[in-house]
């Protein structure tokens, strides 16, 4: 647990790329659950956060 926080401080690419990965999922699953409508509005906003942060993320230092 403290290597993923230090990595998230220091900037590095494995737990960035972690957190934007549970985004994305986190976003398609807002998306196909059928029951909280405030979930559903905004699944496609979390879900373009996660691929932005990817796309942005494969570029910091391993």
């Amino acid at each position: 647990m403290s290597d993923f926080l230090s990595g998230l401080m220091r900037f590095r690419r494995g737990p960035w790329e972690m957190v934007a990965t549970i985004l994305i999922a986190l976003g398609v699953f807002m998306l196909m659950q059928p029951f909280v409508l405030w979930a559903f509005t905004y699944s496609f906003i979390v879900t373009l956060i996660g691929t932005v942060m990817f796309i942005v993320v494969s570029h910091f230092p391993e």
